[in-house]
């Protein structure tokens, strides 16, 4: 396609974090934010206890589960969660994407517990879900932010199980149905679906989840900004709009607009439902593209969130992996330069293709309008490379 496409995307923010605003969102959207004053005092608690509480409702979180605002994103939050409970059971950590290869990581080499495995798969797949131990607590990602891969169920948990389930599900959280019977500890941060801003992570707790709080004694010194108890008891006002640190009243105010945004687009399945359509779009010009396939070949695991592309042209192919990277960010660096697509190449240590956001903020029109670009960017890609060996 040597003719670049009349109809450009609405909002080219197609990047995986921060993400896409809202439709319609503007700065206006801020006006009643509590600036200036202390996140302590009755009015600036309550906002955050909003957040709490419509958090809550909006994911249909059950009875007896405490959330919290936390430090340092979703990356605070899985922390946290895991320097606070694992020790006490073997540990299965589920490694198929960057962030869940770190928790594991985290978990083999800094925390250093010795009964640990790393069940590993590479990108675009998943581990052996089925020989994870019912007896081990389990860290997992329920999506592949830089993979494209998701876990389709939790049925694979077992229902008697004695560890804990920790979950990352940042990039799954209100565009995914979580299986709350099947997880003990859910984190997410306000950067992704909802396309709130950075830095302020969310935890979730189970009842099983505070009572591992509440017998365990972590062996390693605690943070203080990682520490949920006080005196052998679950420090209970951090679920009640306390804070760690000193949130911004800016970001609580952005995170309590997208909440009320989501209630307008029909709750927690209205989000599933534009994901998934935004999934759609991409998997109608898939399916006739030669240059281009999804990560995950699997369609029941593929995100509908992160949707990531790898580039199958034999050409390409031919190519070291350093020079396929080299060919997907010139061809995101193309779509950038026309204004029609930001932030797309693939993560730096996926395989080379392209990562292009479909959560719930995303307009299923844009990432349409999307796709005939991609095929113009490649065309310009490829004519430049066959004119180079042409040379």
């Amino acid at each position: 396609m040597s003719t670049k496409p009349n109809l450009r995307p609405h909002n080219p923010n197609f990047g995986s974090g921060p993400c896409a605003k809202r439709p319609g969102w503007s700065l206006a959207a801020l006006e009643g934010a509590m600036l200036g004053r202390s996140h302590r005092a009755a009015a600036p608690k309550a906002r955050i206890t909003d957040v709490i509480n419509h958090s809550k409702r909006l994911l249909g979180m059950p009875d007896g589960w405490r959330l919290a605002v936390v430090p340092g994103s979703d990356t605070g939050a899985v922390e946290m969660a895991m320097w606070s409970l694992l020790g006490p059971r073997p540990v299965d950590i589920l490694s198929f994407e960057t962030f869940s290869t770190t928790w594991a990581n985290d978990v083999v080499k800094q925390l250093r517990l010795q009964d640990a495995r790393v069940l590993e798969a590479p990108f675009g797949a998943l581990p052996d879900l089925a020989s994870v131990r019912a007896e081990a607590d389990v860290v997992l990602a329920w999506n592949g932010t830089t993979s494209g891969a998701r876990i389709a169920n939790g049925e694979w948990i077992a229902a008697d199980r004695a560890g804990l389930v920790i979950c990352d599900a940042t990039s799954a959280a209100f565009a995914m149905a979580l299986p709350w019977d099947k997880l003990d500890v859910v984190t997410w941060s306000w950067q992704k679906v909802l396309g709130g801003e950075a830095a302020h992570g969310m935890l979730a707790l189970s009842p099983r989840a505070v009572a591992r709080l509440e017998s365990h004694i972590p062996a390693w010194p605690m943070p203080k900004v990682f520490r949920l108890t006080s005196g052998g008891k679950l420090n209970e006002a951090l679920f009640r709009g306390d804070t760690l640190n000193t949130p911004s009243m800016l970001c609580v105010e952005d995170a309590l607009d997208g909440l009320r945004w989501a209630g307008s687009v029909g709750g927690l399945a209205g989000l599933i439902a534009r994901s998934t359509a935004n999934l759609a779009a991409v998997e109608a010009w898939e399916a006739g593209s030669v240059w281009a396939k999804f990560l995950p070949v699997s369609a029941d695991i593929r995100s509908s969130t992160s949707i990531c592309l790898r580039l199958v042209a034999p050409w390409v192919q031919a190519l070291d992996e350093a020079a396929q990277k080299k060919i997907s960010r010139q061809l995101a660096a193309l779509l950038e330069a026309e204004g029609v697509a930001f932030d797309i190449a693939s993560y730096r240590d996926a395989p080379a293709g392209l990562r292009i956001w479909g959560g719930a903020t995303v307009e299923a029109s844009d990432i349409a309008a999307l796709m005939p670009w991609l095929d113009w960017g490649w065309a310009q890609i490829e004519a430049a490379h066959l004119a180079n060996r042409a040379a």
